[in-house]
């Protein structure tokens, strides 16, 4: 019934711009007008790591629900946890329109968005009027135009700490000039000192210890990866998402890959997850992973775990597979764990990453 509904209504979503489907799409949740599932996740996908317990590893990625509109519909959907942000201390208006493009013909979208968001108060008074209970990440990002973007970053841990479950630091968007220099090792050594130190701040004023997670780009240079990946477990950082959008145009066949700005979508898939292995590799399994980038099936899911995935974000699968692509890979994975004679999916994590890791990137 589910993929009926949606068959009847792409046509339509498809005959608008991408940001005005969007729009639309943010409407509906709103007013309540989704699919609940219809039975409780199968056993073996839940998912025990930083002190949550996720009911299954799928969550929707960043840049779906910049502020925060429809947290509680991404959980009534059947995600194990939400996203919210990116949300910048201060609201901007991103990049001038048209900024985000289908590539139908690719099963892809690239979008220069530039953090569009209404900024840190707007999302917090949503997050307050919050309904329901469950895992909730914020992703922080920095204004254009900040002096100080470390700051921004600060200031998000500070402004959300009560509301989040977690928190994603975005410093791989290709959107906002100079923010992918944050990864740099000598300035994401700064960063990470000093977010750190803002949340054992909290946590000796009396607040739980929420994870803290660092999103990188799928365009790192191999040679990076280590140092990046060393000064991350050198400040005992909880995890790491793997990966943003990508600036490579590999392969593309529509007429929009001409267009500035980050690709997502299927052909980001095999980047994605062997820049997800190479770090799982780099990491040696020692920090939890967020595996980001492509994921539009069960089989893609599945893939991901294996490269060293704990937990999984989509977004552009559900532009072109529609909402009913979040129960298909929980079938597809639960099914994957019978297989595999495992009694939870956690078991598969990782079990390819070497295989995946040493694949070329393109």
């Amino acid at each position: 019934m589910l993929n009926s509904f949606f068959d009847l209504a792409r046509p339509m979503l498809f005959a608008l711009s991408p940001e005005d489907a969007h729009e639309l799409t943010l409407r509906s949740l709103e007013m309540g007008l989704y699919p609940r599932p219809s039975a409780p996740d199968d056993p073996s996908l839940a998912v025990d790591l930083w002190g949550l317990k996720f009911a299954n590893p799928i969550g929707i990625a960043a840049g779906f629900d910049k502020d925060a509109r429809v947290v509680d519909a991404m959980l009534g959907l059947g995600c194990g946890f939400a996203e919210a942000g990116t949300t910048t201390p201060l609201a901007q208006p991103g990049n001038p329109r048209p900024r985000v493009f289908r590539l139908v013909a690719d099963r892809a979208v690239i979008n220069r968005l530039g953090f569009n968001n209404a900024g840190h108060r707007a999302a917090l008074e949503r997050l307050a009027r919050r309904t329901r209970r469950g895992i909730l990440a914020v992703n922080l990002g920095a204004n254009k135009d900040a002096s100080d973007r470390t700051a921004d970053y600060v200031k998000g841990i500070e402004t959300f700490y009560d509301a989040a479950s977690l928190f994603t630091i975005n410093i791989s968007s290709p959107n906002t000039p100079g923010l992918r220099d944050l990864q740099a090792p000598a300035a994401l050594d700064e960063l990470l000192g000093r977010v750190m130190s803002a949340r054992e701040a909290l946590v000796r004023s009396g607040k739980p210890r929420r994870p803290i997670v660092v999103k990188l780009a799928p365009d790192i240079a191999e040679a990076d990866i280590a140092p990046i990946a060393e000064r991350i477990l050198a400040h005992a950082v909880d995890g790491i998402a793997v990966s943003n959008t990508t600036l490579a145009r590999d392969g593309l066949i529509d007429a929009n890959a001409r267009e500035a700005g980050g690709l997502s979508g299927r052909p980001l898939f095999h980047r994605a997850t062997v820049m997800l292995a190479r770090v799982r590799e780099a990491t040696a399994g020692q920090i939890p992973l967020i595996g980001i980038g492509g994921i539009d099936s069960g089989e893609a899911a599945l893939a991901k775990i294996e490269a060293g995935a704990t937990l999984l974000q989509l977004y552009t699968g559900l532009i072109y597979e529609g909402p009913g692509l979040i129960a298909r890979i929980k079938d597809y994975l639960a099914s994957a764990a019978r297989r595999a004679g495992a009694k939870s999916i956690s078991t598969l994590v990782g079990t390819r990453s070497r295989e995946w890791a040493s694949k070329p990137l393109a």
